[in-house]
């Protein structure tokens, strides 16, 4: 039954369908595409690939004369093999602003051109390996360079400050401190989470009443790619979870949500963009110089995880990166300002 599937399985679930329904629209040897990637992917992200090139058979049907009075799903993987690193390029310039099948203008910063770049190279990477084209002309496309940016994160002072303001609402109004009332143990118990083991939002509203092990101070949780692993908390967190869990048990959930850790006003499994609202909400009493999301509460962590241990590759682990470099890339003005603290650690001559 579907109240006893896991979230995480019943997010597959419907991006399973969802991407049926973007494949239909497409050439049929993207279906083998998505077939082959399949093992080593999530679903998030094939459904993200196929987005992004449902946007470049658009592109396709609309600029190249050879192919303008072909339907998208007749395009072959031979005229694909027929471009050149040009129209890669032209590419790349259309998907900064362009009109989508939906009639809405859509525009794309530096990052997300990037991805879509990404995108296509994997696709024409999977054909070229397997011999189904011979040429391959996005590879001759180099990947737009990105300026690191900071991280964006909250200091010491600001995250004491931000739980001080969850848990008794000020900085709220009027109308967001009724709410608060009937909310604030909950969203204790998440801010906490969030900040005390860094843990993904799509990874909070997936946790259920089973996952919680007071026992090891540990959650579980479900990694992407679908890797269990377990996250270990402290004192703070589990004494915020344990009076969290003390109300939950008075709460009555709706049907298929009866397993839910943190639900909504409706009594259901909270959704990702109600979350995101929530950290908002609070974190706009601290500062508004800084857009905080769930995901600058995890670089939070991250920081702060980094700084008391210097262990990048415990970082990486707990953080659920796959490559080191990955958190190396976020953390290296950190590393550059242990670096330069160590400049004066080793003395050369004894006083």
């Amino acid at each position: 039954m579907a109240s006893e599937r896991k979230y995480h399985v019943e997010q597959d679930l419907k991006n399973t369908v969802r991407l049926r329904d973007l494949v239909a629209a497409l050439p049929p040897y993207t279906k083998e595409f998505f077939r082959g990637i399949e093992p080593h992917t999530s679903s998030r992200t094939r459904i993200a690939y196929a987005y992004d090139l449902r946007v470049f058979f658009q592109f396709l049907h609309e600029t190249n004369p050879a192919l303008k009075n072909k339907d998208v799903r007749e395009i072959t993987l031979r005229e694909l093999e027929q471009l050149r690193p040009a129209d890669i390029e032209e590419y790349l310039d259309y998907v900064k602003v362009y009109v989508g099948n939906d009639l809405e203008i859509h525009s794309n910063q530096l990052q997300a051109i990037k991805r879509k770049l990404a995108s296509l190279r994997s696709f024409y990477k999977y054909f070229y390996m397997r011999e189904r084209i011979t040429y391959n002309p996005v590879e001759l496309v180099a990947m737009p360079k990105l300026h690191e940016k900071n991280i964006v994160r909250l200091d010491a002072d600001e995250v004491a400050e931000l739980l001080d303001h969850v848990e008794a609402g000020s900085g709220l109004t009027k109308k967001q401190q009724a709410f608060h009332e009937k909310s604030k143990i909950r969203d204790m118990a998440m801010m906490s989470l969030f900040l005390g083991t860094g843990i993904r939002v799509s990874e909070c509203v997936g946790l259920n009443l089973s996952d919680v092990d007071f026992k090891n101070s540990g959650i579980s949780i479900h990694r992407k790619g679908g890797k269990e692993v377990t996250v270990y908390f402290g004192e703070e967190v589990e004494e915020a979870l344990g009076a969290y869990l003390e109300e939950r048990r008075q709460m009555t959930p709706c049907e298929g949500h009866e397993e839910a850790l943190f639900l909504s006003s409706q009594m259901k499994r909270m959704s990702v963009r109600t979350v995101e609202n929530m950290v908002k909400k609070y974190t706009q009493t601290v500062t508004t110089s800084k857009n905080i999301t769930p995901h600058k509460l995890r670089s939070t962590y991250g920081t702060a995880l980094y700084q008391e241990t210097g262990d990048i590759y415990l970082v990486a682990d707990v953080l659920g990166h796959s490559d080191v470099n990955t958190t190396r890339k976020h953390y290296a003005a950190l590393e550059d300002e242990q670096r330069r603290r160590a400049r004066n650690a080793v003395h050369l001559r004894k006083d």
